[in-house]
């Protein structure tokens, strides 16, 4: 029973890694398709994928097409209860839907400000005042995740879940333009930057090259963490 799973970019695509992530984490049978987000072909490539027309999409083993991550997690989560996408606990469970749909519906002065990247890091960024209170918002969620329920493991619920796949891009955009965090949002970002599926994500972004740069910034560029020498 294997899922095909189309993605874009890696270099660039922070909902594509929500996804694969999922898929890769929890040990669940699919099929990587790459579309051509930057290319622009990725319209004439979903087109068969009705309602698609973003990535990432899924079509199950039986045909159905999801078109939005959100609704990739939560079919896996029902399809999957082995795998505890979620919490078990009722309790744990309610708080990571709930910070997980934050994270899908928010925080769009980081995802405007901050596009998301994968390559290096940037020298000299200043963040906004409202990018500012978006990662404050965000190192409370992940307070409160970690002291009621990630006591027992590394992740925002002690074992790994949908809530940290849907957090891990916080954790590249955070890395990408040196955003200012406290010593225990550093330490989770870390986790994310160590954890060997996003290290495999990263390694496969290296076959993507861009002239011009997508994203152009007057700023000086310093080597990705773990890049140095």
């Amino acid at each position: 029973m294997t899922y095909d799973l189309y993605i874009g970019d890696r270099t660039f695509s922070s909902w594509s890694l929500r996804a694969w992530l999922l898929f890769e984490k929890f040990n669940i049978p699919f099929k990587t398709h790459l579309v051509g987000l930057y290319a622009g072909t990725y319209r004439s490539e979903l087109a068969p994928l009705p309602p698609a027309r973003t990535v990432p999409a899924v079509r199950t083993p039986e045909g159905h097409v999801l078109s939005d991550s959100l609704a990739i997690a939560e079919t896996l989560a029902e399809r999957h209860p082995e795998f505890a996408l979620y919490p078990a606990d009722p309790a744990a469970r309610a708080l990571a839907r709930s910070i997980t749909a934050e994270m899908h519906s928010s925080f769009l002065a980081l995802r405007s400000d901050c596009p998301n990247m994968i390559t290096h890091v940037w020298d000299g960024f200043v963040p906004s005042d409202a990018v500012r209170a978006d990662i404050t918002r965000i190192e409370a969620l992940w307070a409160l995740a970690k002291e009621q329920y990630g006591q027992d493991g590394p992740w925002l619920f002690g074992a790994y879940t949908i809530a940290d796949a849907f957090y891990a891009p916080v954790a590249m955009r955070i890395t990408a333009y040196d955003l200012p965090i406290n010593a225990d949002s550093q330490a989770y970002v870390e986790r994310h930057l160590k954890d060997p599926a996003f290290v495999a994500w990263r390694e496969a972004s290296r076959a993507e090259t861009y002239d011009p740069w997508p994203y152009p910034m007057e700023l000086g560029r310093k080597p990705w963490p773990g890049d140095m020498g």
